[in-house]
């Protein structure tokens, strides 16, 4: 009985050491374009997707753990319904969807942490 009590202890002190799931992935909406990190599972990874039919850009702004005091900018000028992936790197720390809008103020989502 202390043998089983001895392993049930250790399974459970791995399983509580070892995450077995992957990063969540975070969605933000910001007018018509949505950006999601991590994209893929990967924390390297952010997509925007524009849901827009205004003719307009969209785009993401985002910080990398490894570059926190550089602001980058993944845009889609690809039109409606597409989306586009950023390179990899390292972890997105930050980010932000935008809507651009000619003429006139943006259309952004607060900024999340994934």
């Amino acid at each position: 009985m202390r043998r089983i009590t001895a392993i049930a202890g250790l399974v459970l002190a791995v399983g509580i050491a070892v995450p077995t799931t992957s990063a969540m992935a975070l969605s933000v909406k910001g007018g018509g374009v949505t950006a999601t990190s991590p994209w893929n599972s990967d924390s390297g990874l952010i997509s925007v997707h524009d849901g827009s039919d205004d003719g307009d850009p969209g785009k993401a702004q985002y910080y990398r753990q490894d570059s926190a005091g550089t602001l980058r900018t993944l845009w889609n000028h690809s039109g409606v319904n597409t989306r586009v992936i950023s390179g990899d790197g390292s972890k997105v720390i930050k980010f932000k969807a935008c809507d651009d809008n000619d003429w006139a103020e943006d259309d952004c989502s607060g900024w999340v942490a994934p």
